[in-house]
């Protein structure tokens, strides 16, 4: 009988032990994955699911071969657990996101709108009146626009977490009406606070929001105490109309179907990337800043949509908001408009569309 070579024999060692390295490595993501969601989720109660988190990792271990044998035997426990994690997803992407939890008063009610060609009238624009402690006065308006008035659009990135990391909002310029803000967030409810890992495993929903600048803004800025940047961008009149028009039907779309929230793929950065991307003239490349978003301004400049008349670090100088703000406790919402652009080139409704 003919015996196998040697060169075969060696080369399926090499595989199997790639395969159960690969393996391996599947158990010790999807565990970490799966145990995370249950931390973050606590389905039942959390004495329960402290309990199947103990559980699952105790299996996860006897699998790796580490401080437990194995339950039954190697090939059934991988077909118990390949099983198991099956149903854990089949769980997890059930999860349905709900609009009657008990919210946060900041994002409590949802922003509706009634259109008439060019004319806007917007329902929930919140309006609140900030305080130096963190509480503040609630204040829910009705607004109305002309799309046909917008002047101008910004991009405001608001630091809270190193320079890698900021919160995007998008605010439109009117030739008769006061600046109007809207900001993708997390929609929290009254025992939540935010959490970044919580956003990767379906805590939060979306919530799309409609403030006044003194609002939105000047609680990052001044109660907050986050970095504000405040970046005139260049674009055209008609995709000024286009990118106000799908915050609306953002808003249709929230109201119809909740969405979760998701700190890497559904983001305030990602999301708006996508609503301009939609109204944009021509394909916008994907870029690693979209995720960084705290190099978004960079990433618009590299675009020539924030003009190069100045570096970017001059921009960076002239567009921090904090230095003009500081210390202002009793603004109007038009003085704190005002204060946000002082000193920038702000764009005319002629100025070309570089999106």
């Amino acid at each position: 009988m003919q015996q196998p070579s040697q060169p075969n024999t060696a080369m399926k060692s090499i595989a199997l032990k790639l395969l159960h390295g690969v393996f391996s490595l599947f158990v010790v993501l999807s565990s970490a994955w799966l145990c995370m969601a249950i931390w973050i989720q606590q389905p039942i109660n959390h004495i329960v699911s402290y309990a199947i988190i103990g559980i699952w990792i105790a299996f996860a271990l006897s699998i790796l071969g580490i401080y437990f044998s194995y339950v039954f035997s190697r090939r059934k426990d991988i077909l118990i657990y390949c099983l198991a994690f099956l149903f854990a997803l089949i769980w997890y992407f059930s999860l349905p996101a709900r609009q009657d939890r008990d919210w946060n008063p900041e994002v409590a009610k949802m922003l509706n709108y009634e259109k008439h060609g060019d004319q806007i009238t917007l329902h929930n624009v919140r309006n609140f009146d900030w305080h130096a402690d963190g509480s503040y006065t609630e204040r829910w308006e009705t607004r109305h626009y002309n799309l046909n008035e917008i002047t101008g659009v910004n991009i405001i990135t608001s630091y809270w977490m190193g320079p890698q990391i900021a919160h995007t909002l998008v605010s439109f310029d009117f030739a008769h009406s006061a600046p109007l803000t809207f900001s993708i967030e997390i929609r929290k409810e009254k025992t939540e606070d935010f959490s970044a890992i919580g956003g990767f495993f379906r805590q939060f929903e979306v919530s799309l929001i409609a403030a006044d600048e003194k609002d939105i803004i000047y609680t990052r800025s001044n109660v907050r105490g986050e970095q504000v940047y405040f970046f005139p961008i260049k674009m055209g009149m008609a995709e000024r109309k286009a990118l106000f028009e799908e915050y609306l039907s953002k808003s249709d779309d929230l109201a119809e179907h909740a969405k979760w929230y998701n700190t890497l793929t559904s983001n305030c950065t990602t999301l708006v990337f996508d609503m301009v991307q939609a109204v944009s003239k021509k394909q916008l490349p994907v870029d690693y800043r979209l995720l960084a978003s705290g190099y978004l301004p960079n990433y618009l400049y590299d675009l020539n949509a924030i003009s190069h008349q100045w570096s970017i670090q001059t921009w960076y100088q002239r567009a921090h908001v904090n230095p003009r703000v500081s210390n202002k406790q009793y603004l109007s919402s038009e003085q704190y408009s005002k204060l946000l652009r002082q000193g920038l080139p702000l764009h005319t409704h002629n100025a070309p569309s570089e999106l």
